[in-house]
Formats: C-alpha cells, sequence, structure tokens
C-alpha cells in the first residue's frame, strides 16, 4: 500500500525533472543565441530587443500565474505553461531557420510566458512539498533547474561543434522535453496554492495581499537582496557566450564551454547548498556568494585573457548558485503571510533576472558588453550590503 511519504517523496522525484526541463530548454537557447545572432545578422542592441520579447513574455507569465493558481491550483498552471515553452521554442527554431525576426520574438515571447508561469507554479509545488516532508529541499529543486542548464549548455556545445541546424536542435529537444512532460503530470496534485474564499467568521485568516508584504522593512530588503543576485544570474544566462564571443575573441564552441563552466558552478553551489547552510548559517553564506560574485565579475571584466575571465566565471557562478533560493527560504520564515511574502520575493527575483539582461544590450551597444557588466557588479554589491535581512527569524 503506497504511503503518504511513499506520495510525497514520488512528487518530489516528479518535481526534481520538472524543475530540470525550463532549465534544459533555457540554457539550449542561450548556449545557441551567437549562432541565432549570425543568422538573422542583427547588432547587439538588435539582440537586446530580442531577448527584451522573452522578458515581456516571461514578465507576462510571473504576473498572471498566481490569480491562475489561487483559482484553480498550479497543476492546471505547470500544464499550460510546458505546453507554451515546448510550443516557443519550436517558433524560436523556424523563424531562425527562415531568417526572420519577427518569428523568433514571438516564438521568444510565448517560451518566456511559459518559462515565468512554470516557475511560479513549481516553486508553489516546491514549498507545498517541502512543508509536507519537513525537508529544506527549495535549494536542491533549484539545483536541479541547474543540472538542465547545465545538460542544455552541453548539448548547445555538441551542436555547435558538428554545425547541428538550430531547428533540428530545437525540434528534438522540443520532442524530448513533451515526452517528458506527459508521463510527469499525472503525479501533480490538482489543488496545490488554490485558495478558498474566507467566510465571515474566518476573514481575519485571509492570506496577505502581495503588494502588502513589500510595506514590510525585512520583505523589501531580501526583495532588493535577491534583485540583486538574481540580476548576476540572468545576465550570465543571456549574455555570457556573447561576452565571450565580443569581449575576448573566442569562437562559438568556446564560448559554448565557458557558459558550461557558469551553469555547471551553479549546479555545484546550490547542491552543496544545503550542507553549507547547515555549517555556517544564512547570512555568512550569503556574504561569501556576494563575495564570491563580486571577484568573479572583476575577473571577467577586467581580466584581459579568456582562460582568467574563465575562472572568474566559476566564482561568478558559485556566487550567484543560492541568492534567490536562500532568499525565497527567508521570505517563508513566519507562516503567516509566507505565501505572499514568498511569491514578492520570487517576483522580485525574476524581474531581475529577466528585465535586467536586456538593458545590458543596449549599454553594451554603446560601451561594450565587458563595460556593461560594470552595472551587474554593483547590483551584487549591493546585495552583500544586506543579507543580514536573510537572519532567520529563529536564530541559528
Amino acid at each position: 500500500m503506497t504511503t503518504v511519504y511513499d506520495q510525497n517523496r514520488m512528487l518530489r522525484n516528479i518535481l526534481f525533472l520538472l524543475f530540470a526541463l525550463p532549465g534544459l530548454a533555457f540554457a539550449s537557447w542561450v548556449a545557441r543565441t551567437p549562432a541565432v545572432r549570425d543568422q538573422l545578422n542583427v547588432s547587439t542592441s538588435g539582440m537586446g530587443m530580442i531577448i527584451f520579447a522573452l522578458a515581456i513574455g516571461s514578465l507576462t507569465g510571473l504576473l498572471t500565474a498566481g490569480s491562475v493558481i489561487i483559482r484553480k491550483g498550479a497543476r492546471l498552471v505547470i500544464i499550460v505553461s510546458s505546453i507554451m515553452i515546448v510550443c516557443g521554442f519550436i517558433a524560436i527554431g523556424l523563424g531562425a531557420e527562415a531568417k526572420t525576426l519577427a518569428i523568433v520574438m514571438i516564438g521568444l515571447f510565448i517560451f518566456g510566458a511559459g518559462f515565468g508561469a512554470a516557475e511560479v507554479g513549481l516553486n508553489m509545488e516546491g514549498s507545498a512539498v517541502e512543508k509536507e516532508m519537513g525537508k529544506v529541499l527549495l535549494p536542491a529543486f533549484h539545483g536541479f533547474f541547474s543540472v538542465g542548464t547545465l545538460a542544455g549548455a552541453a548539448i548547445g556545445v555538441g551542436a555547435e561543434a558538428i554545425e547541428l541546424p538550430i531547428l533540428i536542435h530545437f525540434l528534438i529537444l522540443a520532442l524530448f522535453i513533451s515526452i517528458a512532460l506527459l508521463s510527469s503530470f499525472r503525479y501533480l496534485p490538482k489543488a496545490t496554492g488554490k485558495e478558498i474564499v474566507p467566510s465571515l467568521d474566518n476573514r481575519g485568516t485571509a492570506p496577505k495581499k502581495p503588494l502588502k508584504v513589500w510595506t514590510e522593512k525585512r520583505t523589501l530588503l531580501i526583495g532588493i537582496m535577491v534583485l540583486g543576485m538574481a540580476f548576476a544570474e540572468g545576465s550570465a544566462n543571456d549574455w555570457l557566450p556573447l561576452i565571450m564571443v565580443d569581449g575576448y575573441g573566442v569562437n562559438s564552441l568556446t564560448s559554448s564551454i565557458v557558459y558550461g563552466i557558469f551553469v555547471g558552478a551553479m549546479t555545484l553551489g546550490r547542491f552543496s547548498g544545503g550542507w553549507v547552510l547547515d555549517r555556517y548559517g544564512r547570512v555568512r553564506v550569503l556574504m561569501g556568494c556576494a563575495i564570491s560574485a563580486i571577484c568573479g565579475l572583476v575577473l571577467v571584466i577586467w581580466g584581459q585573457h579568456y582562460l582568467l575571465a574563465s575562472t572568474g566565471v566559476f566564482l561568478w557562478g558559485l556566487g550567484a548558485s543560492l541568492g534567490f533560493p536562500v532568499g525565497l527560504s527567508a521570505a517563508g520564515d513566519d507562516p503567516q503571510g509566507a505565501a505572499a511574502r514568498v511569491g514578492a520575493v520570487a517576483t522580485s527575483g525574476y524581474i531581475a533576472s529577466l528585465v535586467g539582461p536586456p538593458a545590458l544590450g543596449f549599454l553594451g551597444e554603446h560601451f561594450g558588453l565587458l563595460n556593461a557588466m560594470i552595472a551587474v557588479l554593483i547590483g551584487v554589491m549591493i546585495s552583500g550590503t544586506l543579507t543580514r535581512s536573510a537572519r532567520p527569524l529563529v536564530p541559528e
């Protein structure tokens, strides 16, 4: 007979897979951005506009997913958003093959909307399983997202090496993702995150309104801290291959390998995060992450040689690995209003990682991509000054 623990363990394993799939798709797109740019024959600012379509789509998904979850539950959001990811991914490949900018941008908008909504739904499911099992699981869930990005980067390197057409590359991955999703959905509970309108007798227990939590000093500071660290993560995800190509003169294959170093460091940081946090506590770990990211960015911006910059990329990825999941955990310390706080901080992080990078495209057009990374460096430095805001409400 299947026990509740067995069901939760199965759901946890399914979520490991579902967290990995968006990372796989996203990194596959990032790894092929130099090839897409060449195929479309657009400038750096033109790539910024293309990435902006991804950001707008992602924001649309982020801002609409919460209300749908409240009415229908996280399962529906995960299903619909996953279909959008697959359809958008195929459209990007078709647009690149046809050398049509408009189709690529439409595909990126659909892909981004699915990606943003999926992240909200998956974090909601992940938080629920974490509470049910009584274990810290969010860093591991985000670790599997990084596993997906590592796999996507590796596949991208292989695709570049054999000069696989972008459309064929994306169609193969879309088929794989579709099969994995179809085999997983039946394990998801239907009502996670669904809320019942409070009656007259229990109105005092109604959830906090999303905007209201931003008047809380601790939540605001955590949100700003996460914003800076997510900016560091998102800027690498969108621009790192092009930074290496334009800033250090390497070829597309080498740039994909360097991006693999970044996602490998992110993966290492997230899977070791639980042990490190238990040993040293949130504040010291977050400060260490900020210092690592700062040192890494300094080496990337002023390293002068691609091997030294590659070392910086590793430190950058390691430093950016825990800011987002640890910030989500800190936002949920107080059970009363935890959903609103976690949602607000998550939105802050995703907005930074999705809207910030397109702005770097415009800075890069005028000052160069390496110099544009100074804005990311400043953001991480600000985050480093706010790490004490994540102190547990119950002392570590």
